[in-house]
């Protein structure tokens, strides 16, 4: 192979040749020949390898490809999205027809279902629901009392997730399981502040935690607000950074949402449908600045007035809304309230609650199993343990 080795030996001695010799006629064709040699030695000791000039060319081809290709937009499924809300209602099958003792049929009238919603709309594509269930750990970093993830250390409360996320994919094959951190970003407290709220925001350190956590079981995040006598106004814009990043979103809870002023605790607070189609709105906002998959909102529910006028909360592409029962108790307790204030008031995707401890305060001696809670009417497409 030539090189530069050979060109610095070969280009002197040439050289020397040339500085010396009288060129005769007839010889000129000599110096023409050697001319070109030392040339082509020269030159291709400056021309790269064949795969390395190969490479490059590909590599351009492949450019100028890709400059010509159009950008791939993603595409909602919905006929995919059609089949899974219809299973998910969870419907009794239709009814079979009734030949009469003269030889006609009747057909008994299609029954009228509340699910799944009529006044649904297509999410924007890359939407997480219903094409995926989510199985999120609760709580707060600095307490053990309110949930997993501050009663736990790290490791053994992501371990416990997986598991608790296998069993729900075990219970439904069907539906991939989305692992998440639902942290309680800003907890309603029982002493004022400084401002009179009586709520504590967490610190940015916490909230990246959360974020930095769920990374490492590929999964994703719920910043809750418990907002007390402040507003979701106020509160939430102040959350846009992380609302931004396509990983995070949102859970209220209405019941520490204290418009009468009263403390938080002393009384059950409330959420109007204005309030929840506010926030709905602002998500859209940060979605379609940024280009990104829905935002998922989370409003926690276990009493009528916990969320009034649930028949006006309007449905966007950009946002897709879960109303999840919070009660505690035993089973058929769980059940009843699920059926009677989340089943009978459909919004758009519902959730349910599993607490390790309360619910297995007497009479109660264990936990819905997976399959109990998925044979509800709708099946919950979120699931929360705390």
């Amino acid at each position: 192979m030539y090189n530069s080795q050979i060109t610095n030996q070969l280009v002197p001695k040439f050289k020397e040749k040339l500085d010396t010799y009288e060129p005769k006629k007839s010889h000129l064709w000599v110096l023409g020949v050697v001319a070109v040699l030392v040339a082509g030695v020269y030159a291709m000791s400056h021309v790269p390898p064949f795969a390395v000039r190969y490479n490059a060319a590909m590599a351009d081809d492949e450019n100028v490809s890709k400059k010509d290709e159009p950008k791939k937009v993603p595409v909602l499924d919905a006929a995919d999205y059609d089949r899974r809300m219809l299973a998910l209602a969870n419907n009794p099958p239709p009814a079979i027809p009734v030949t009469n003792p003269d030889g006609t049929i009747t057909t008994p009238p299609t029954p009228s279902y509340l699910w799944p919603v009529k006044d649904d709309v297509y999410p924007k594509a890359g939407a997480l629901l219903p094409f995926n269930r989510i199985v999120s750990y609760y709580g707060n970093f600095y307490s053990t009392k309110m949930g997993a993830l501050g009663e736990y250390e790290p490791d053994v409360m992501l371990a416990k997730l997986q598991a608790e996320a296998k069993n729900w994919e075990a219970a439904d094959p069907t539906t991939p399981v989305i692992p998440a951190i639902h942290y309680i970003a800003i907890t309603a407290q029982g002493s004022a502040g400084a401002d009179g709220k009586y709520r504590f925001r967490m610190p940015d350190e916490h909230i990246q935690k959360a974020i930095t956590l769920a990374k490492q079981i590929d999964g994703i995040v719920f910043l809750d607000l418990q907002v007390a006598l402040s507003d979701i106004r106020t509160e939430l814009p102040l959350f846009e950074q992380y609302l931004k990043l396509p990983e995070v979103h949102l859970g209220i809870d209405p019941e520490f949402y204290m418009k009468t002023g009263a403390k938080p605790g002393s009384v059950i607070g409330t959420m109007d449908a204005a309030d929840i189609n506010w926030a709905t709105n602002y998500l859209a906002t940060i979605v379609q600045a940024n280009d990104l998959p829905p935002k998922i909102l989370v409003i926690h529910r276990f009493t009528q007035n916990m969320m009034t006028n649930y028949n006006q909360i309007i449905l966007r592409p950009e946002t897709q809304v879960v109303i999840d029962m919070d009660g505690w108790g035993f089973g058929a307790k769980k059940i009843n309230t699920y059926n009677h204030i989340v089943a009978d008031e459909p919004v758009q995707f519902t959730g349910f609650k599993l607490f390790y401890k309360n619910d297995l305060k007497s009479p109660s001696t264990r936990l819905l199993t997976p399959t109990e809670v998925l044979d509800l009417s709708p099946a919950p497409i979120y699931i929360q343990y705390q």
